[in-house]
């Protein structure tokens, strides 16, 4: 009497290099995709901040209409007590004490064309920490409000804006 055994197989080996194959197709087509969604993010979040420092400013300007608008993030970050100097508008990694303040993806420079209070206005500038890793625009926005983005942007800022650049219609243009 013969008993018949289940033979017991494994995968082969060419089996599991095609599963592998598989996977990294997959992948190869995912990481650019979660790359550039990552991108959009910081954009958006970029965007996001400048409109609630143009936003800020306003409020620092009803509150402390005696010296003008901030001309650094320090002003219009935490401290205690809300003051002048410190008046509690934005978080503490926007409201940095040293400029480039760095905030999801993005560096962040204020500024203003007085020399000293009342400071009669103020401009913003934010740009990718990295090109083409953590963004691909390049925004500024002045006391008027306006929030605009570079037209033709090739690379990371290194300073603030100039605010007859900003100005500019021909270098930025308003962000809808």
């Amino acid at each position: 009497m013969h008993i018949k055994q289940k033979a017991n197989k494994g995968f082969s080996l060419i089996e599991l290099l095609i599963v592998v194959a598989i996977i990294l197709i997959i992948a190869a087509i995912a990481v650019p995709n979660l790359l550039r969604s990552r991108m959009a993010a910081n954009q958006a979040a970029s965007v996001a901040t400048l409109r609630n420092t143009n936003n800020a400013q306003a409020t620092y300007l009803s509150e402390f209409g005696q010296v003008g608008y901030a001309d650094t993030f320090v002003k219009l970050g935490p401290g205690v007590p809300c003051d002048s100097t410190h008046a509690c508008l934005v978080d503490d990694v926007l409201g940095c004490a040293t400029q480039p303040c760095v905030k999801s993806g993005y560096k962040y420079f204020m500024a203003s064309t007085s020399a000293a209070a009342p400071f009669i206005d103020y401009r913003t500038t934010s740009t990718p920490t990295g090109w083409a890793a953590s963004g691909l625009e390049n925004y500024c926005s002045m006391s008027d409000g306006v929030l605009r983005k570079e037209l033709a942007p090739t690379a990371s800022l290194g300073a603030i804006v100039a605010q007859t650049d900003c100005a500019d219609p021909t270098k930025y243009v308003a962000v809808q």
